[in-house]
């Protein structure tokens, strides 16, 4: 990962008898965040016993990151998302930029600076 890459991991469990619903929203975050450009990477890991799953954001850089955060599919489709399921642990890896940083922090985001590191 570049120094001016920015990766979430976002943790969420899935609430009872709604992994149709929650598919059917993960596919629509899917498709619009497969129109941003600064996005690099967005998959989704679902756990053997389909109750949890985990989100791995990818985003080009800090400009990247405040385009998707002020998307339809954040504005829109988090919502949906959260209505079933929760959100267990949201970390931030490298620097989202001032206006998304404040925004990241208010859903509980961590935040964690680039230190140290090789990336290629």
């Amino acid at each position: 990962m570049s120094k001016q890459a920015v990766q979430f991991n976002v943790d969420l469990t899935i609430n009872e008898g709604k992994l149709d619903a929650f598919r059917g929203v993960v596919q629509a975050m899917i498709a619009g965040t497969q129109k941003e450009p600064g996005a690099l990477g967005y998959e989704w890991y679902l756990s053997g016993d389909r109750k949890r799953c985990r989100l791995v954001e990818n985003y080009k850089d800090a400009d990247a990151v405040l385009a998707h955060m002020t998307s339809s599919v954040v504005r829109e489709l988090v919502p949906k998302m959260l209505a079933v399921s929760r959100l267990d642990r949201f970390e931030v890896y490298g620097d989202p930029g001032p206006k998304a940083a404040e925004s990241l922090a208010g859903i509980g985001a961590e935040i964690f600076q680039f230190w140290e590191g090789l990336g290629r």
